[in-house]
């Protein structure tokens, strides 16, 4: 008899059970996929608080006619509204072998200038990206040409060159030609430097901001010993980057542009 009674206590004691487990396992399951208290506290400390909305800044797409036709980029000088204003400068940007005006509008360096109040351009140089390439631009002084003639169209007066790499084939004949066309030059290890003596070098009074990356020994330490000669320069040698070093590091590549800009104004 206590054998029987003992088995139907047990019995009932885990059917309690069952149904406690039953009623609480809700309550238990929601517990353990919200964090505590103190986590949400924690969470609100160690949170960055938001930043602001970046200005919306349209990079707009046009084709230059002519020999050959030229494609290019351009953003527009914003304020803080978002709202067009006059240029603080003009900047024109060249691209390297592998690249193209595109290349500037997805490192953010055209919405970087617009929102700094500078309007920008860039252009798909003959044979690359949308400009088809062409026979007419085979000399320096036909390079020199192609540029004067897409400055003049867009009403570009004395802008600031960006040029890197392969891009010197048109700006540094340019800069020998027409210096004080250019309000600054930034070359970025470009080719083609060793085509000038020091006393051509020293006649450019075109402040200079030379550009190259400490890992790319051939072109980049080539061009900053040549480019080193003219008379208004400054350095940026960028630790840790190769050849494409604003592609490489475009944080601190952007900061010293800017840097370069402000002094020139």
């Amino acid at each position: 008899m206590n054998f029987l009674r003992n088995r139907l206590v047990v019995l009932g004691l885990v059917l309690l059970a069952t149904v406690l487990l039953y009623l609480l396992l809700p309550s238990i399951r929601q517990g353990s996929m919200e964090p505590s208290l103190d986590v949400q506290r924690m969470g609100l400390v160690a949170v960055s608080p938001p930043q602001p909305p970046a200005i919306n800044v349209s990079v707009r797409t046009g084709q230059l006619p002519g020999d050959p036709p030229l494609f290019f980029r351009e953003a527009l000088p914003v304020d803080g509204a978002g709202r067009q204003i006059l240029p603080r400068l003009q900047v024109v940007l060249l691209h390297g072998q592998a690249f193209s005006s595109k290349t500037w509008e997805e490192l953010g360096t055209l919405a970087l200038l617009a929102t700094n109040g500078y309007q920008a351009l860039a252009v798909d140089l003959p044979g690359f990206g949308n400009s088809p390439d062409s026979d007419a631009v085979k000399s320096d002084q036909h390079r020199v040409d192609l540029l004067g003639r897409f400055m003049e169209a867009l009403g570009v007066r004395t802008p600031v060159l960006l040029s890197p790499s392969m891009s010197g084939h048109y700006s540094i004949p340019f800069l020998m030609k027409h210096s004080a066309q250019l309000h600054g030059f930034i070359p970025i290890a470009p080719v083609g430097t060793r085509s000038y003596t020091p006393q051509q070098y020293q006649t450019i009074q075109t402040p200079t901001l030379i550009v190259f990356g400490a890992l790319d020994t051939n072109l980049g330490a080539q061009s900053h010993k040549n480019l080193m000669q003219l008379p208004h320069h400054s350095v940026l040698k960028m630790d840790g980057a190769r050849h494409a070093c604003y592609m490489d590091k475009p944080k601190e590549f952007h900061q010293a542009l800017l840097d370069f800009l402000s002094k020139l104004e």
